[in-house]
């Protein structure tokens, strides 16, 4: 049963976003959403909730259709309630009033431990927060949903339970998820969409084979392309020698010729399109410098603390030597980022105690909230006013890393998640490290970031000390692996087990 209908459906705002959409969504699919940063997938989840009109085409709905939409922003004035009241809140006035055990159940099912409950949102973690936003929008009871970046914030423990959420859900509920995340998708996904400005390109797969026949489709047009091509050229060639015959001979049937020969090479060349090339949003580049040292890092059984003092783990003797990319595995709050915290500290010290540095080492420090960009600094300032680059060299530099010359004066706190991002990995560029310190790099940044990032990674001499919940990521770059387990730091062959537990809820 067809539960929704785009025709022809297109957004333009200065160049159009997307065009001609045609699209079906029936009982049972599960769509997944993909496209690079500010390329339109959540205008289109608007659209399709009837919270935004588009500029072209129409969209039908089932009669009675209830969608659940779950935006990417958190309304500001939900942060001073506590979960459960912010949960009720989305309840029509009447149920909120006398069936408030909805609330309960929804919770029960999204597995939102009863202490986190009656705690204010704003004293809990984004991807408390999150689901919180989740819970809001399933206690509505609705028919479809619309999930715009539902892992953002989440560890994975938290994306494993909603990935145990979404595919426990009946096999005919359909939904359309919009993300980043390729593991993700490919867990609760059987349809990909892949949303670009012309000729958007729908798979009837998961992310991951959805991409790969994308791929075998974009080759197809550009081998057709070419001969259409080479096809008009020559019959160009053609009208180009009869000309010359016909304005020697004055012959009237090889002018007719020529220009019937000129004006087919027109229709081809009219009728032939490129194939889809897509538009980068910015270059990721990582320049390393080269270090003779044997260790970057060694660790002696160094004491990793909690922020309070509490010991954590020790890390027992390990060493981190040029060409490792080391990812750090464990549960949320089982002390990744203070690890990272604990060898940024070193380097500033040159050493503490357990752990030694290399004199060598030139560090690259990414931390998850991007913090050194929240200020009132402009990206133009960051740049000029460290690396010592021509003001014509910086404008390039930060016009290739994705960031208009508009938005290149604004504060670095106004750009976009993935322009800050990418604003954070130029920086470590110019930086030209021989050791990275990256923790949740991929986050805010698009599959086409995710994969540029990937590739600078895996380029020689390259090092790194990795924290990521994104597993596509990690499988793809990591070369070591450290997990923490029950008070130990012990290096594991692969992730899979790891992951294999987060998702069965058996880490502990």
């Amino acid at each position: 049963m067809t539960i929704l209908t785009l025709k022809d459906v297109g957004v333009t705002l200065g160049a159009p976003l997307f065009s001609n959409l045609s699209l079906t969504l029936n009982q049972g699919d599960r769509l997944g959403l993909v496209a690079a940063n500010g390329r339109g997938k959540s205008t289109l989840l608007r659209i399709i909730a009837g919270e935004a009109e588009p500029t072209a085409g129409d969209v039908t709905r089932a009669r009675g259709l209830c969608i659940g939409h779950l935006a990417q922003d958190i309304p500001e004035k939900l942060l001073s309630s506590p979960f459960h009241a912010a949960v009720v809140d989305a309840l029509p006035p009447d149920q909120a009033e006398n069936e408030s055990w909805r609330v309960d159940i929804v919770l029960d099912d999204l597995a939102v431990p009863i202490d986190l409950r009656d705690r204010p949102l704003a004293a809990l973690s984004g991807g408390w927060r999150r689901m919180a936003m989740l819970a809001r929008v399933w206690v509505t009871e609705p028919d479809c949903l619309l999930l715009d970046e539902p892992t953002n914030h989440l560890d994975l423990e938290r994306i494993a339970g909603l990935e145990a959420f979404l595919t426990g859900l009946p096999r005919n509920f359909p939904l359309i998820v919009a993300s980043h995340d390729r593991a993700f998708l490919d867990r609760v996904t059987n349809r990909t969409l892949f949303l670009r400005p012309e000729a958007s390109r729908d798979f009837a797969l998961s992310y991951s084979a959805a991409r790969a026949a994308l791929d075998e489709a974009d080759a197809a047009d550009a081998r057709r392309f070419g001969n259409e091509m080479q096809k008009a050229g020559g019959l160009r060639r053609q009208a180009a020698k009869l000309k010359n015959i016909g304005i020697n001979s004055g012959s009237d049937l090889l002018n007719t010729k020529t220009k019937q020969l000129s004006e087919r090479a027109e229709r081809i060349e009219a009728a032939a399109r490129p194939a889809h090339r897509e538009g980068s949003a910015g270059d990721i580049r990582l320049d390393a410098a080269r270090s003779h040292a044997r260790a970057l890092v060694t660790l002696e059984d160094a004491a990793v603390t909690a922020p309070d003092g509490r010991l954590l783990y020790r890390t027992g003797a390990k060493w981190i030597v040029p060409g490792d990319r080391v990812v750090l595995l464990g549960a949320n709050g089982a002390g990744k980022s203070q690890a990272l915290a604990l060898i940024s500290s070193a380097i500033s010290a040159g050493g503490v105690e357990g752990v030694r540095i290399s004199a060598s080492v030139v560090p690259g420090i990414c931390d998850q909230g991007l913090e050194g960009l929240n200020g009132a600094e402009t990206p133009f300032d960051l740049i000029a006013g460290n690396y010592g680059q021509s003001d014509q060299t910086v404008r390039g530099l930060l016009a290739g890393a994705g960031i208009v010359i508009a938005a290149q004066d604004r504060p670095a706190s106004k750009l976009s998640g993935g322009q800050r991002a990418r604003l954070a990995m130029l920086i470590l560029r110019l930086i030209r490290p021989n050791l990275y310190l990256l923790d949740e790099p991929t986050n805010h940044l698009d599959i086409e970031g995710q994969e540029a990032l990937e590739r600078e990674l895996k380029a020689e001499d390259v090092s790194a000390l990795i924290v990521s919940h994104d597993r596509a990521f990690v499988r793809a770059t990591g070369t070591r692996f450290w997990r923490i387990h029950r008070g130990r730091l012990d290096e594991v062959d692969d992730p899979e087990t790891f992951f294999a537990e987060m998702e069965a809820g058996t880490s502990g």
